[in-house]
């Protein structure tokens, strides 16, 4: 009995075949398994810098380090500054005390020289007044003149104008300065008081407090390194700038709003997360290539974004795996 002849080529056309369905079924099937949302964590550094040029006097974190939020990071070499704040200071002092000069009036060595032309005035019209009350009985009784009384009533008239008027100067002098004179005095220490606050608030961002809770980045500069004005020192990761950044499909949308919360996982954490959802999207778009697969290749997604309860233990770059809402929830 002879065997029947097999067609190698045949042969080989079912292997062929048997192998494409395998991958075939590794790449599209094997892709639809239990499905999650592929996101990732990002984060927005903030930069600190001086708005000043000058030597890093000194640095309180170190790279990798977490600093709280009013916490020091670094300080640029104050001394001209602090000499500029000194100066300011120095110019509100002078500028207080000239307008509490004006207010208060003369020294009182000024106002006893008034005090003793008032009392020579005072003399005098004393001795004016007693000579008008011995000249008056004698002219009614004809013993002199109606031209005497009107002399010593001359003089004294004159003496009692003298003794009100030195006692008028006396009162002003106790006034101090007129007032539109006081008042320019006050807004003279006033602009030097202004001064001063900016002086010290130069002063301040010469050593910036961290604005939040955050985590050291990278320390562009090292202590003795001249810096720029203007150029960062340090970039820092605030917790609160850390999110995540998931893709949602369009016929899933309506389940995703902010402020909902959503279950991720990522690998090496210890154990699932949750993230408040803060902004989604309103335009859609074609899954970005980092996230393609055979089963959402050409869908159109939803930019999602949310911040993380676990902020601090995330890094940015860092791939997670937000398990989906579904209706009810």
């Amino acid at each position: 009995m002879t065997r029947p002849h097999v067609n190698p080529r045949l042969v080989l056309a079912v292997v062929a075949i048997a192998v494409l369905g395998v991958v075939v079924w590794a790449l599209f099937l094997r892709d639809e398994g239990p499905r999650t949302l592929t996101g990732y964590v990002e984060g927005e550094r903030v930069y600190l810098a001086a708005p000043v040029s000058g030597s890093v006097a000194a640095l309180y974190v170190r790279e990798g380090e977490r600093v709280t939020a009013g916490g020091r990071t670094f300080l640029i070499d104050p001394q001209v500054q602090r000499a500029q704040a000194d100066s300011a200071a120095a110019a509100v002092g002078a500028a207080e005390a000239r307008a509490e000069d004006l207010r208060k009036g003369q020294r009182e060595q000024e106002l006893a020289v008034f005090d003793a032309e008032l009392h020579a005035a005072q003399a005098t019209q004393r001795e004016a007044e007693a000579e008008f009350g011995r000249i008056e009985p004698l002219v009614r009784r004809g013993i002199f003149a109606p031209a005497r009384l009107d002399q010593v009533r001359a003089a004294r008239d004159a003496a009692r104008a003298q003794t009100a008027a030195v006692r008028r100067r006396r009162e002003v002098a106790t006034l101090g300065a007129r007032q539109d004179a006081v008042a320019q005095a006050e807004q003279q220490a006033a602009q030097a008081a202004g001064g001063l606050t900016e002086a010290n608030v130069r002063l301040g961002q010469l050593a910036p407090l961290a604005p939040g809770t955050a985590r050291v980045e990278e320390i562009f500069y090292r202590p003795g390194e001249w810096a720029a004005a203007n150029q960062p020192i340090m970039a820092l990761l605030p917790d609160q700038e850390v999110k995540l950044v998931f893709f949602v499909p369009q016929a899933e949308m309506a389940l995703y709003r902010p402020g909902r919360t959503v279950r991720f996982g990522c690998d090496g954490c210890a154990s699932e997360g949750t993230a408040r959802i803060t902004w989604v999207s309103p335009r859609p778009e074609f899954t970005p290539p980092v996230l393609y697969s055979k089963g959402s290749r050409d869908r159109l997604v939803y930019r999602v974004e949310a911040l993380p309860a676990n902020a601090a233990s995330l890094n940015p770059g860092l791939p997670v795996d937000v398990i989906p809402l579904r209706a009810g929830e």
